[in-house]
């Protein structure tokens, strides 16, 4: 063989080597972004199957809050019937437990035998616990996120991923009215 034949063969071979690099990348990257979110998922389950409790508990001594209650209960219904590719509405009404879950909590400053229940402490520790987890499972999947899009934008996985069609992954993002500064009176 002669040595042009080489140099081609070992240019050929190396851009294999790229090119096959640069899709298990890709998928590597894709994978670990579904992955992440399914921690997220994970955790949101593991919420909705604490609230069935939490009500319960709470329903007892705050019979005149059965409002907020309700609206926990309807919220966590809407949760579990969004189909599962649907990340902003799952996480839209996530949101809202949260925030349905916040008044609930705060219930038992005006309801003292509650307040001291320790079944009532448990499940509010246990769901305090799951929303740091459900926290970090969004960053988590915003740190993924962010590499898989990178792969997506940097040389040569950017032509790889085109090929491919391989698309960009959304960020998880703060709901407008969180990011607001809470309002003080003196």
């Amino acid at each position: 063989m002669s040595p042009l034949l080489w140099i081609i063969l070992a240019i050929i071979v190396l851009i294999v080597a790229i090119y096959i690099t640069a899709y298990n990348g890709l998928q590597r990257a894709k994978v670990y972004t579904e992955e992440s979110w399914s921690q997220i998922d994970v955790q949101l389950k593991r919420r909705n199957d604490l609230i069935p409790n939490l009500v319960e508990t709470v329903k007892g001594y705050a019979k005149h809050e059965s409002e907020t209650l309700e609206k926990v209960v309807q919220l966590r219904n809407q949760l579990t019937e969004i189909p599962a590719g649907d990340h902003e509405e799952t996480l839209k009404v996530s949101n809202q437990i949260t925030d349905s879950l916040k008044t609930i909590f705060a219930l038992s400053e005006n309801y003292p035998d509650l307040k001291a229940n320790q079944n009532f402490l448990n499940l509010q520790e246990e769901l305090t616990n799951t929303e740091n987890k459900i926290a970090y499972s969004r960053q988590l999947y915003n740190s993924s996120a962010a590499q898989y899009d990178q792969k997506l934008l940097t040389f040569p996985s950017n032509i790889v991923a085109k090929i491919h069609h391989f698309t960009k992954v959304d960020y998880l993002e703060t709901p407008k009215e969180e990011k607001e500064a809470p309002k003080v009176k003196f």
